[in-house]
């Protein structure tokens, strides 16, 4: 961790209780500028759970969340929700909403659907639209508010092998303002896309993180083996 720069978004002995039960349990972590996080663990590990209280759509139960000043971030979620509209005017109304004169947001919007490829698909109904074209939307509305952190809950799971390359490559390529790379915090279960994009890894088990590591040493599997052998069994199962 970078002890010099000022964490984006952190979680101090955080906990979180849902219908009595406890989902996230003493979870300590910080987003540094620059880094590309993934969160891993089975289904029901607490990946998308933590991701809603890293972005502030759901308050902690008991511990603290700490937010730099001015921090803007956006969240893509697996299956996301697209208006009754042309593909531009969905583009166009997160522009408006973040600020931007609705007589500039027509332009705007079609510059970032170029940016996400989807420059012939403007005037396309957003529904009609498939199911990776419509996570490329969900990306360029996300874009509008010009992030400086941005979440994604499985954003390729439910795609096909040929929009999975597409969206993890406007991934990889996305910078922020200064030219860096934009911080993305993201929860995959493809651990080769995890590989590609990430430059830390969490392993989440029962709402707690049971190893947080470069992504180099959370794939070594000797390092894996001694020190953290409930990730090592989950990569062993998910590699197989």
């Amino acid at each position: 961790m970078n002890a010099v720069s000022q964490p984006l978004v952190g979680l101090k002995a955080v906990r979180l209780q849902l219908q009595g039960r406890w989902v996230l349990d003493d979870i300590d972590m910080a987003i540094q500028p620059g880094e590309r996080v993934a969160l891993v663990g089975s289904n029901g590990s607490g990946k998308s759970t933590l991701l809603r209280v890293l972005h502030g759509l759901l308050s902690v139960t008991q511990g603290q969340r700490v937010v730099q000043p001015n921090l803007r971030q956006a969240m893509l979620f697996q299956r996301p929700h697209v208006l009754r509209a042309p593909a531009w005017m969905n583009v166009a109304v997160a522009l408006w909403l973040a600020g931007t004169p609705w007589r500039e947001c027509r332009a705007q919007a079609h510059g970032l659907l170029k940016r996400v490829g989807l420059a012939d698909r403007a005037d396309a109904l957003a529904r009609t639209l498939s199911g990776g074209q419509q996570q490329r939307l969900a990306l360029a509305r996300a874009l509008a508010t010009r992030p400086s952190l941005l979440l994604l809950d499985e954003p390729t799971a439910s795609l096909d092998p040929h929009a999975k390359r597409d969206v993890e490559a406007l991934m990889a390529g996305l910078h922020d303002d200064l030219g860096q790379p934009l911080p993305l915090v993201f929860a995959s279960h493809n651990l080769g896309q995890v590989k590609r994009l990430a430059s830390r890894v969490l392993y989440l088990e029962r709402g707690r993180v049971l190893a947080d590591l470069p992504t180099d040493i959370f794939f070594n599997g000797d390092y894996l083996a001694r020190h953290h052998s409930d990730a090592h069994l989950f990569v062993q199962g998910e590699s197989a």
